[in-house]
């Protein structure tokens, strides 16, 4: 989609993301769209996604009056603006909302409204959702599901010529034959910008809730002979909505395969895939073998032929080079571990440079952190770091040094190429020992 117009927005689709919602049944401390999902909030999957989708106008996100914490979750992201829904009255006075804060610099044509708390829908379908309805040149359009069980969902009736929406029906209020569709409305639409912001401002309020619902905008459509288009999403799972504890750990289990599957096709070895954890924004190189029981936290970067686990744990900042290999219960965060370098049992590596080829043993710890700050330790190429070192940071190992078993390294300390140091504190070993 191009930008042929800054000014009047003219080429372009913006977004409104739903996040005003009280997600009280999540029994969260925070607004459920902060709840971490795979390493990154609910809310920020689906503003990634939409970004990824090509959606080149604005994007306004929608919060509660009464709660700011969203908005500053969001302050520094860039593109992104947050409108306040004056009194929770439903999704159709939270798309209101996003509307107007649209309308202050210039409204796009088009306006693709989500759901917070959606994060699943890929980036792709939100490209072939606004697809869609330029194709159709429709006021709305729908993005659907065919869904094993439609129970709670608002389902999506046709019309004769199966292309258009006739109605969407909730639930509540479907009759027999009705509840049986198995098509039903995701929450998420696209919809025309002109004279959309009037019929928000018409929905009526609802009796049994007291809010008025983005829904009733296409009934009115309709009602007004215009086109309502809709899209059925390729996978179900993608338009399923987070609300409670337990669907936060069943979208995890559909994103993680997602992500652990697509390493396996680009050449990453994963002998069992159900037995690893893989955050987003997470890299491995073709060759890299993922054992059972491994953590890997979202920003770790894995290199080609490179093993971690089992039971290895790549936080933050954890970055591996080529052949490098992190073993049982092997901690590694904000640190590089060099191409061929080893770490293979039970360390914890923070804040630290391992050189190539170096070898860290079992139960080395890298003393990171003084009460206050954290420091930074440097291991050399070549370096040997005997079993049940401890290295206080900050300190170096310069290339080929070694530690014995149980040194202790002080902080500012230099063991120097071809040296030995041993005991508490270390010392280097008198070679003619």
């Amino acid at each position: 989609m191009s930008d042929r117009n800054e000014t009047t927005g003219e080429g372009r689709t913006g977004a409104i993301v739903l996040a005003a919602g009280q997600g009280t049944r999540m029994r969260a401390s925070g607004p459920k769209v902060l709840q971490p999902l795979l390493g990154k909030p609910l809310i920020e999957h689906v503003l990634d996604a939409i970004a990824a989708a090509g959606v080149d106008g604005p994007a306004v996100v929608v919060v509660p009056a009464d709660d700011d914490r969203v908005a500053h979750a969001l302050q520094d992201r860039p593109g992104v603006r947050v409108a306040v829904q004056p009194q929770p009255d439903g999704t159709g006075g939270a798309a209101l909302a996003g509307l107007r804060a649209l309308e202050a610099t210039g409204l796009p044509p088009r306006v693709l409204v989500a759901c917070g708390d959606a994060p699943l829908i890929r980036p792709e379908t939100f490209a072939a959702l606004i697809e869609r309805h330029e194709q159709a040149a429709a006021a709305a359009t729908v993005l659907t599901a065919e869904v094993p069980d439609p129970s709670g969902y608002g389902r999506i009736v046709r019309s004769g010529d199966g292309e258009r929406v006739a109605r969407i029906v909730e639930d509540r209020e479907a009759r027999p034959g009705e509840r049986g569709i198995h098509e039903i409305n995701s929450g998420t639409f696209v919809f025309d910008t002109e004279g959309l912001a009037d019929l928000l401002e018409q929905l009526p309020v609802q009796p049994y809730k007291g809010e008025r619902y983005l829904t009733d905008v296409v009934q009115r459509l309709v009602a007004a002979r215009k086109t309502v288009a809709a899209f059925r999403a390729e996978q179900w799972q993608e338009v399923l909505g987070v609300n409670t504890i337990e669907q936060l750990a069943d979208a995890g289990a559909i994103l993680r395969k997602r992500i652990v599957y697509g390493l396996m096709r680009s050449g990453v070895q994963i002998p069992a895939p159900e037995l690893v954890w893989i955050e987003v924004d997470v890299e491995v190189a073709p060759g890299a073998r993922i054992e059972p029981f491994s953590v890997l936290r979202r920003g770790a970067r894995v290199g080609a032929d490179a093993v971690v686990g089992p039971f290895a744990h790549l936080g933050p900042g954890a970055q591996l080079a080529a052949r490098a290999e992190v073993g049982n219960f092997v901690e590694v965060k904000r640190s590089t571990i060099g191409e061929g370098a080893k770490a293979k049992h039970l360390a914890y590596i923070g804040d630290a440079q391992i050189g190539p080829r170096a070898n860290v043993g079992a139960g080395t710890v890298f003393c990171n952190y003084d009460g206050k700050d954290k420091h930074r330790s440097v291991v050399g190429e070549g370096a040997f770091v005997g079993s049940g070192s401890l290295l206080v940071a900050p300190c170096e190992l310069a290339p080929g040094a070694r530690t014995g078993a149980g040194a202790v390294v002080t902080r500012g300390s230099r063991v120097e190429s071809g040296e030995t140091w041993v005991g508490v504190p270390a010392r280097p070993l008198d070679p003619r020992r």
